[in-house]
């Protein structure tokens, strides 16, 4: 008997999701991979795991298609928070993650927000490999003309580099990505954001995303490209953010906590080989 899985999606970012409060789920990183893999698995940008927690709905893992274990997944935390709240009946769940406690609530018909908590801004906290103002980057991680503006950095439980570029679709996102995912400043790579300020209120967005290339859309790096975007006054404490895959609504309220709101799906369900 295989182990039950519901294949799941946030705006196109999609995942595999398992349920692992009745029996343990220690995958590695290769088991990981091969049901990532979208030619020979099941196919999928992060792997997600629902444990039991003390005192919350769940306590909840995130792997990258890579194998690696990560910290936090903002659509991801949106589509398990849809699923608690279905399987509970509840308006508001509680998921505990490596990168701290999240609360989601319900928004709508499928839509979900997830408070994010506060991003961290400082150099040590992202981290840096030495000291930065997070702003504003004084240093060229990449030469192309549209990402010679010093970039911001922030981590929303996972480090981002955010650069403001004219046009996103001219951005050399898949060139660019891969090389400044692992540039020596970040120790535990980097996702990397491609942010065009369309107003005051309006960001489109492309992420390549570490360990797991483009994506259709990032949550975390939704989250990370307002609050850069804020800290350099080119919008205001929230803004609609216009992703590959759909729309997501940032708020960086006034408490310093950051609330993204946005739909989760079910694509299907399965059972892992």
């Amino acid at each position: 008997m295989g182990r039950p899985f519901l294949k799941m999606n946030g705006l196109g970012n999609d995942f595999v999701v398992v349920e692992t409060r009745s029996q343990p789920f220690e995958p590695a990183a290769a088991d990981v991979r091969a049901i990532a893999d979208r030619q020979g698995g099941i196919g999928c940008d992060q792997l997600i795991a629902l444990d039991p927690a003390e005192g919350a709905d769940a306590f909840v893992r995130f792997w990258n298609a890579d194998g690696e274990e990560v910290s936090a997944c903002g659509n991801g935390t949106r589509c398990v928070g849809w699923l608690l709240m279905q399987s509970t009946g509840k308006d508001r769940v509680e998921i505990e993650t490596r990168a701290g406690r999240l609360v989601a609530t319900r928004a709508g018909e499928r839509l979900v927000s997830v408070d994010m908590g506060p991003p961290r801004l400082g150099w040590r906290e992202i981290p840096l490999a030495e000291e930065q103002d997070t702003r504003s980057l004084g240093v060229a991680l990449y030469h192309h003309a549209d990402l010679m503006a010093p970039p911001g950095c922030v981590s929303m439980g996972n480090p981002h580099v955010v650069f403001f570029v004219p046009d996103v679709d001219q951005a050399p996102v898949a060139e660019a990505g891969p090389v400044i995912e692992t540039h020596p400043l970040f120790p535990e790579h980097v996702n990397v954001g491609f942010a065009q300020i369309k107003g005051r209120d309006r960001i489109r967005l492309r992420v390549w995303e570490r360990g797991a290339g483009l994506t259709k859309a990032c949550g975390t790096g939704a989250c990370a490209a307002m609050v850069a975007a804020s800290r350099r006054d080119l919008v205001g404490r929230h803004a609609t953010m216009e992703l590959d895959g759909g729309e997501l609504f940032v708020e960086w309220r006034e408490d310093g906590h950051v609330i993204m709101t946005g739909p989760a799906a079910v694509d299907f369900a399965g059972e892992l080989p």
